[in-house]
């Protein structure tokens, strides 16, 4: 949350003893009185950046060789370069309509056209009025933090990032005639810098922001025909989804491999451990892998009885299966997504609850430690060597960053899983987490592994052992499954 401060500028004389304006700042957040640096001798009002730095309580970089000075403020970087009229906001280039100009180590730039930019940009609750010299700056946190852009063979897929969900009164979408997609959002203050860095691609060409008094305006310039649009919200993560739906090939048989391809028809059952690896063991000898699997089948069962999804297994036994052998397994089958089903240990016994994770670095050590416990089980390969790299560092980084395109699905997959076991069981909720396993690697589709419980845990082992509490958990993984099949075949065109 940004402080709320109440800027007020005049014209401080500055060596020639003329009379001007005076510029008074007030800071709400302490009730401090200040003055800002202008240039005198100047029909239009100057303000001085390194004044401005010192008033926003900001930080600068001063390059005298060049005589560009970089002010950061709010995570924002501005450039401004002596005798030109050119700044840049991050990696974007705005033009003011007069240059800036040095004097001694500092720049003053015009405050009409500067202000305007910091507001459209940086600080959308900023209010200038040139007339009284008021800069009346009340900033609250973006709730609009990010944009996205992906491309389906039907259509465009926009997800706005936000801090929380919007009423849907407050929301609303329109293709004018003139090729452009608008999406206003009442009460919305956008983060321009950061939704302007989204790559373009599919029938969106260009993107531009308006902040305006009471709402955000986000306007996208299209590339060609919009046949349809629709928005909906999630939650976890906080998104605001806008499918642009464009024309197919008149084609059937493009249309049929179109729908194929992004149908959830094939869903990819793994049940952790097996064979020679047993997993964790319980303090009453419960075995991770008899647990696994038999949940694993539990969630077979529900999707081949009541879906019409197909149902691969990377192993339907008590079998030892290596770790790369399960992805390979769920790419030669074309599975739309791939679940993988474990049970938990933690050397405190008092830890229980359920969670689920995501391919990417460990952000907590318990993550970190969890991962290490499943990754163990590449001891029990033979070639090992030559089917693994060490997932840490780099190499973690590169696998995640293949695994890219999935990685809002499988959030999304994620999310749904935890929810629903949160309504079904009785035991902690311990979020949606991030991990490297080596079971997920190379997953060519969204991926998750569920931690379902603590065999570590006595009461939670005991409750594992249960056939009707492994019923709850196989139905709230097959629940999950149904949203986000709902949800991924939203996107589809249905003709």
């Amino acid at each position: 949350m940004f402080r709320r401060v109440l800027l007020v500028f005049g014209l401080l004389v500055l060596g020639s003893g003329l009379p001007g304006s005076t510029v008074r700042v007030l800071n709400r957040s302490n009730q401090k009185q200040d003055v800002l640096k202008t240039l005198d001798n100047t029909s239009t009002t100057y303000v001085s950046i390194l004044d401005l730095e010192r008033v926003l309580q900001a930080h600068s970089f001063i390059n005298d060789k060049q005589e560009k000075i970089v002010l950061y403020v709010n995570n924002h970087r501005i450039k401004v370069s002596a005798e030109t009229g050119f700044v840049l906001v991050d990696e974007k280039v705005y033009q003011l309509p007069l240059e800036a100009r040095k004097v001694e180590r500092d720049l003053y730039v015009p405050a009409n056209s500067f202000f305007r930019l910091l507001k459209s940009v940086v600080m959308p609750g900023l209010a200038w009025d040139p007339v009284s010299k008021l800069l009346d700056i009340d900033v609250v946190e973006f709730n609009i933090t990010g944009l996205t852009i992906d491309e389906k063979a039907n259509g465009t897929i926009l997800h706005l990032n936000t801090r929380e969900r919007f009423n849907k009164e407050d929301i609303s979408t329109f293709v004018n005639d003139n090729g452009w997609f608008y999406i206003t959002v009442r009460k919305g203050l956008v983060d321009t810098s950061e939704v302007l860095r989204a790559e373009t691609r599919g029938v969106v060409k260009r993107v531009t922001v308006d902040q305006l008094q009471e709402s955000a305006q986000l306007a996208f310039q299209l590339r060609g025909e919009v046949e349809g649009h629709e928005f909906y919200q999630t939650v976890d993560p906080h998104e605001l989804v806008v499918t642009l739906r464009t024309p197919l090939s008149k084609s059937a048989a493009r249309i049929k491999d179109v729908k194929d391809r992004w149908r959830l028809d094939t869903v990819v059952l793994d049940a952790g451990h097996g064979g020679k690896d047993g997993g964790t063991i319980g303090y009453y000898g419960t075995k991770e892998k008899d647990i696994t699997l038999d949940i694993v089948k539990r969630i077979g069962r529900r999707l081949e009885k009541n879906s019409r999804i197909k149902v691969v297994y990377t192993r339907e036994e008590d079998v030892f299966i290596p770790l790369y052998e399960r992805t390979k397994i769920a790419n030669e089958h074309n599975g739309k997504i791939f679940v993988s089903i474990h049970a938990n240990a933690s050397r405190n016994r008092n830890i229980k609850g359920f969670e689920t994770y995501l391919l990417r670095p460990g952000k907590t050590q318990d993550a970190i430690e969890v991962s290490s416990r499943e990754n163990a089980v590449i001891k029990l390969e033979d070639q090992r060597r030559d089917n693994y790299q060490e997932l840490t560092g780099e190499n973690l980084i590169m696998a995640t960053m293949a695994q890219s395109m999935f990685m809002k699905e499988s959030e999304a997959l994620a999310a749904l899983i935890q929810e629903e076991l949160d309504r079904q069981l009785d035991a902690p909720n311990r979020g949606v987490k991030q991990a490297g396993f080596y079971v997920l690697i190379g997953a060519s589709m969204p991926n998750v592994l569920v931690e379902v419980g603590f065999l570590s845990n006595p009461i939670e082992e005991k409750r594992l052992k249960s056939a009707a509490y492994r019923q709850h958990i196989a139905d709230a993984v097959f629940d999950a499954i149904l949203k986000f099949k709902q949800s991924r075949e939203r996107v589809l065109a249905e003709g």
